[in-house]
């Protein structure tokens, strides 16, 4: 496939994220307020669509309560800053086993295991105009834990998410999960215009290598569209490969810490450097209006 620049650009900024990263930068947020904050930051700065998790006020660590969802979204729908809220749902998902000479039974792992209802619970009562689909199960870095995503639970997850009229993003960690996003698709469990993250350089998913890249580009349909990011260093060298390979970007505290060696980024800084790379590329930014248009987003209004 050819290369085709894309000339305009939309930033997703994943605001905090559920890594252990609470206690290594003062900017990654924990509270609600502090999550809505960052994200109308981020909107000010050139972000169009932010993307959030949210974590326990208290210890900073990933949590899935519906409370702390809706108090993120109202603070963010009641500012006077447009932005596309993104959820995640990823959450409820983690299955932590036990040594390999004794992986079962779970004892006080640490595993969180929902039904399909319990994961989506936070979006039927939020309607974000996006939430976010993992397309897979996966090993991440740590030595016992597995990312689970069966096909009868995303298939369950899709529908119910495309039912409320919540446009799916699709997070593909390596190429079989855009093979079964296209089986989504196929199957009207995802609708169009079907939008898909490449999520580069998490391990063990796909490296971030450009080869391998590419061959994420490739497996996505014409029609769809993308966007991808990697991790640490690499974030902004990727901002300008997505652009160049025809997709959209994301950059945040979810995916990178820093602005530049030992110097801790905020939010909008990360924003404010995407936005840099993308126009002296000779590219636009797009607004929030545009992103709604180009996906076909239904805006939800402040409760």
């Amino acid at each position: 496939m050819p290369l085709e620049m894309n000339r305009d650009v939309f930033i997703t900024c994943p605001v905090t994220g559920s890594g252990a990263t609470q206690d290594r930068s003062p900017h990654v947020p924990r509270t609600p307020k502090e999550i809505a904050d960052s994200a109308i930051e981020a909107a000010k700065a050139g972000a169009a669509v932010v993307h959030c998790h949210v974590r326990d006020p208290e210890s900073g660590k990933p949590a899935r309560r519906v409370e702390l969802y809706r108090e993120v979204t109202e603070r963010i729908r009641e500012s006077d800053t447009d932005v596309v809220i993104n959820l995640t749902a990823g959450m409820g998902g983690d299955l932590i086993l036990g040594p390999p000479d004794a992986p079962l039974p779970l004892v006080d792992s640490g595993t969180d295991m929902a039904t399909a209802a319990e994961r989506v619970e936070h979006v039927a009562e939020c309607l974000p105009e996006i939430c976010t689909l993992d397309c897979g199960t996966m090993n991440f870095a740590e030595a016992d834990y597995v990312m689970t995503n069966t096909p009868g639970m995303l298939r369950a997850m899709g529908q119910m998410m495309t039912d409320l009229g919540v446009r799916v993003e699709i997070e593909a960690f390596d190429t079989g999960h855009l093979w079964f996003a296209k089986q989504l698709a196929d199957e009207g469990v995802i609708k169009s215009p079907v939008l898909v993250q490449l999520c580069m350089g998490v391990p063990w998913g796909a490296p971030d290598d450009l080869h391998t890249f590419m061959a994420m580009v490739n497996n996505v349909p014409e029609d769809w569209h993308f966007s991808a990011f990697s991790l640490g260093r690499n974030e902004m060298p990727y901002v300008a490969a997505a652009v160049l390979a025809g997709g959209n970007v994301r950059v945040g505290l979810e995916d990178n810490l820093y602005l530049e060696k030992g110097v801790l980024a905020t939010n909008a800084q990360l924003v404010e450097r995407a936005v840099q790379i993308i126009e002296n590329m000779g590219a636009t930014v797009m607004t929030p209006a545009k992103v709604r248009e180009k996906l076909e987003l239904q805006k939800r209004a402040p409760r």
